[in-house]
């Protein structure tokens, strides 16, 4: 399947998809429930195939490697460390064979690829000179540290019954709209306006700007990011203070937003599976990392709430808001 189906690259080497980015119709009017349920249920859509896979990693998580709660009542460097190599396993495995196959041999070359450019060349502004191992250094060493600290927190939390529980058994339909909708609804708003504060100046220049060195990301440039921006980052997990919930949803939402930039950041729109070709449809957070000063939103096109449009800071991939952005940066320099 050539990628001139589905988009244009200019001469500079930027690919473009045909269809200008969106939001899902839950929030639109009027209501249009088939719309919804379109949206909702077939392939692709906002559960298939990242969500369902996202609902099945968390589910093998907590379901076989995560410790009894009787264990997490009691801090114990044994599960305290289990935990820690068990995100940096998961971590490593999946991005490790994503950015194997799209950046070390290249299987697709540079179809769907939004920069034409792969990372190979030394760079200065990155440690060790090269844009992979600065990434890695980042997302491991503070990244998976501060997603582990969290989730031993809020697992010794559950344990304890500080946080407030609810029974899956008992709540079956408040628990499902929590996964499904409510958990993911949650991050979009708390991704966004934790977003918006990292890019106010000072913040921005010695915590945020690290991320930001990823003008052309790959996988592993999704959490690669400052200690105090993982800190943010990570924080929404702490919802659950207030909200009933079960310890496999805050697992949920902990793992998907530690393994889902990933995807967000990996620089292509579609992935080559066998013969299949599969959407990542992150057009909106590719186009942040090249403009900066737009779609502060949580990278999914597609996603539920419509924050970036609602607040003027969306680029839609159209020509006009290509020339506004460019009207923007000229006035900033």
């Amino acid at each position: 399947m050539e990628e001139q189906n589905f988009g244009t690259r200019d001469k500079r080497g930027f690919w473009k998809p045909n269809e200008l980015i969106g939001y899902g119709p839950l929030l639109a009017f009027p209501i249009r429930i088939l719309k919804i349920l379109s949206w909702l249920l077939l392939y692709p859509g906002f559960l298939l195939p990242w969500g369902i896979f996202f609902i099945f990693l968390a589910s093998i998580l907590w379901l076989y490697l995560t410790p009894s709660m009787e264990t997490l009542k009691n801090f114990d460097l044994n599960w305290i460390l289990y935990l820690f190599f068990r995100n940096l396993i998961l971590i490593s495995v999946l991005w490790g064979i994503l950015h194997f196959r799209l950046y070390y041999k290249q299987v697709q070359k540079n179809k769907f690829k939004y920069n034409g450019k792969f990372q190979d060349k030394p760079n200065k502004n990155f440690l060790f000179n090269k844009q992979i191992f600065d990434n890695i250094f980042w997302s491991v060493c503070s990244g998976v540290t501060i997603w582990t600290a969290y989730e031993v927190f809020v697992l010794w939390a559950y344990a304890n019954n500080i946080f407030p529980t609810i029974s899956v058994n008992e709540n079956p339909i408040y628990f499902i709209l929590l996964t499904v909708l409510l958990v993911n609804m949650w991050h979009e708003i708390h991704f966004f306006f934790t977003h918006w504060l990292l890019h106010w100046p000072p913040l921005y220049k010695y915590v945020h700007a690290l991320h930001h060195k990823n003008t052309n990301p790959g996988p592993w440039s999704g959490i690669s990011m400052h200690p105090v921006e993982h800190i943010i980052y990570f924080s929404g997990v702490l919802i659950f203070f207030i909200v009933p919930a079960h310890p496999f949803i805050a697992i949920f939402l902990l793992s998907k937003i530690a393994i889902g930039p990933g995807l967000s950041h990996s620089g292509f729109h579609k992935l080559f599976i066998g013969k299949e070709m599969v959407n990542t449809k992150h057009y909106l957070h590719y186009l942040h990392h090249r403009y900066f000063e737009c779609n502060y939103g949580a990278g999914l096109d597609g996603s539920i709430i419509p924050l970036d449009k609602w607040f003027g800071t969306l680029h839609d991939g159209s020509e006009e808001a290509e020339q506004r952005m460019m009207n923007k940066l000229r006035e900033s320099d």
